[in-house]
């Protein structure tokens, strides 16, 4: 049955209006959004003069001194991802209270988390606003959850939590190293996972703030990413996660020939088109063929001597070793890929930790990412409008967080997305996404192994391109040369109840997630 009223979006998407009440805003244009700040962070009260107690040693004990209740909004962050324990830990010892109906807000889901699918299909788990990667987006995607979920950019979660669309009753941060008042940070102690920056909105805007550590250190915990000033209680627990499970295969430089050869024409696209220059900046998103064009531009700079100003996003040891080498000025870190990350923004001065609001905020006035000469960017699809999906698979599985996609792609000058044209015979260009994660509106090419695609918006990069030699293409070309190899696939079927809505990182709502039929999941 269907749980959605509405109308259509700019981009041709059916939209609701409301659900179960809850009103929601279509998306216009990528720079259409509200501009106001929200409220200010969530007060706290002194009820007793002298220095408070917040240290606890066991999980009953942090939850008695917390307010809980049935529906509450819980939220996490991801900086552990993979090797994160505490998510499963917390979410087990609230809902052992006979405690339900849970709002899960994470930053992100990893695998690790896969143990959540149960307590979603008893009900124990309404919702998730956040992302999820793997089998929680695969059990939304089949109507497993009783609410419908959000996906957010980091920037737009964010903003949506300090505007007050996202409340949170209860921030639980994961933290490597904190001292008995609360101040924390992720560079020190042995599950050391890099800055502790996605957290930084709940521990300002949540009604209660819970600090897990593993490391606690005495008073006071240097550097502070989280301030004990907004902190209510500190648990010490046994260990919070392995560290060593923060890389990923999706975050390792790729081998394949073909993903290489799309890094390198990445690279000369960038090289043409006047992009990479002295002092330049720029951001590659997580995956393996992001990451290779990082290398190909590495190469290029040290041919041409070139040394860029700052690299923005998630850190890895390839950018590390830039740095290092002096061929980039500065790190502007939101989270480690890898030990050799961690390692740098412990020790390295020019290895900056930002935050959500500072890097992405799109109500801020101005944010790192928007200083950004080129943003090189991933997809599970692509179509003739240049609309990217990073969420869903052909399949219609939500399997995929949106990241910082969105933030850099709407604020960096240039915007490439990298993607093969097709993926064990599926397509990955396709004429419409399956769902639209990220606009066409700011993405500027799209580089695949058959050519490039420049968006008409920007007839200036095509003739550079076109000068340079560079193998430019039609969209609806390379649409038919991959139809030509893979056939015209099946589209998925999808019910009419809606799982999850996709939002701009203004609030607005791009998309929607459809539950799936039985049988195909």
């Amino acid at each position: 049955m269907s749980n959605i009223s509405g109308t259509a979006n700019s981009l041709g998407r059916a939209i609701p209006s409301s659900i179960d009440g809850r009103a929601f805003r279509p998306y216009a244009t990528a720079f259409s959004g509200p501009g106001a700040r929200g409220p200010g962070p969530m007060a706290r009260s002194a009820t007793a003069r002298g220095r408070p107690s917040k240290l606890c040693h066991t999980w009953d004990e942090a939850l008695d001194r917390l307010e809980l209740h049935d529906g509450m909004t819980i939220s996490f962050h991801h900086h552990l991802r993979d090797g994160d324990t505490v998510v499963n830990e917390a979410i087990a010892h609230i809902v052992a209270r006979g405690i339900g109906d849970l709002v899960i807000a994470p930053t992100a889901l990893f695998p690790v988390h896969d143990s959540l699918v149960p307590l979603i299909e008893s009900g124990a788990i309404a919702r998730v606003e956040g992302s999820m990667n793997g089998a929680v987006g695969a059990a939304c995607t089949r109507g497993a959850m009783r609410g419908v979920s959000v996906l957010r950019s980091h920037g737009g979660r964010g903003r949506a939590i300090e505007a007050g669309d996202l409340p949170i009753d209860l921030a639980i941060i994961a933290a490597p190293c904190a001292d008995p008042f609360g101040n924390a940070n992720g560079i020190h102690g042995r599950s050391a996972c890099g800055p502790l920056t996605y957290p930084v909105p709940d521990s300002l805007y949540a009604r209660q703030v819970l600090v897990v550590t593993d490391g606690l250190v005495p008073f006071p915990c240097s550097p502070w990413s989280i301030q004990g000033g907004r902190v209510d209680q500190v648990l010490v627990v046994e260990s919070i996660g392995d560290p060593s499970r923060i890389a990923s295969g999706t975050t390792r430089l790729t081998r394949s020939p073909t993903q290489l050869l799309i890094a390198d024409l990445a690279a000369a696209f960038a090289e043409a088109t006047g992009v990479l220059h002295e002092g330049f900046s720029f951001q590659a998103g997580a995956g393996g063929i992001s990451l290779a064009t990082v290398a190909s531009l590495g190469r290029l700079m040290r041919a041409r001597g070139i040394k860029a100003s700052f690299a923005h996003g998630g850190a890895t040891g390839l950018l590390v070793g830039m740095l290092e080498e002096g061929i980039l000025g500065s790190i502007i870190d939101l989270q480690s890929f890898d030990l050799e990350a961690v390692r740098s923004c412990r020790d390295n001065p020019r290895h900056i930790e930002s935050t959500p609001f500072t890097s992405y905020g799109p109500q801020g006035a101005g944010c790192v990412a928007s200083m950004l000469d080129l943003a090189v960017l991933g997809a599970t699809e692509v179509d003739l409008d240049f609309n990217v999906n990073v969420n869903t698979h052909s399949d219609g599985r939500l399997l995929h967080g949106i990241g910082g996609h969105q933030d850099a792609a709407a604020s960096a000058s240039c915007c490439i997305v990298t993607v093969p044209s097709f993926r064990k015979r599926i397509p990955i260009v396709r004429e419409r996404v399956t769902t639209v994660s990220c606009p066409g509106e700011v993405v500027d090419a799209v580089v695949t192994e058959r050519g490039i695609a420049i968006n008409p918006r920007r007839e200036d990069l095509r003739e550079l391109a076109l000068g340079a030699g560079l193998p430019v293409v039609e969209m609806s070309r390379l649409l038919e040369e991959v139809r030509a190899i893979t056939g015209v696939p099946d589209e998925p079927r999808f019910g009419d109840r809606v799982v999850a809505l996709v939002e701009w990182r203004d609030g607005s709502v791009l998309d929607v997630v459809r539950e799936l039929e039985p049988g195909q999941n």
